[in-house]
């Protein structure tokens, strides 16, 4: 498993719209598996959970990223992967999880 954890300022939307084409063009094997999104007030949660196949792991890694803004104060981003263990008891060439979120760190 790997985590990013950032504090962003900018616009709530474009962040999120950057994120979503920015995962979804940058691999052929990318998708978006679910979404959610939340309003209360002033404040909003979005959460977005995205997967490909991981060719350095010979398997599929997700990775779930979550913004959280209340009004025009700043966006706190989480993302954290996971999957890219082959391994039954421990985690071993977690190298996808690493490359997921890598791509995620480029955009930010």
């Amino acid at each position: 498993m790997a985590k990013l954890e950032q504090t962003i300022n900018g616009d709530f939307e474009q962040l999120l719209n950057k994120i979503e084409q920015g995962i979804l063009g940058g691999n052929v094997s990318a998708s978006l598996e679910d979404s959610s999104d939340f309003c209360d007030g002033e404040s909003r949660c979005s959460v977005r959970v995205f997967e490909r196949y991981s060719y350095a792991g010979n398997n599929r890694v997700s990775m779930n990223v979550t913004m959280f803004q209340n009004a025009d104060g700043p966006i706190h981003l989480s993302a954290i992967t996971s999957g890219g263990s082959q391994a039954m008891f421990f985690k071993i060439n977690t190298l996808g999880e690493e490359t997921f979120l890598d791509k995620l760190r480029e955009m930010l």
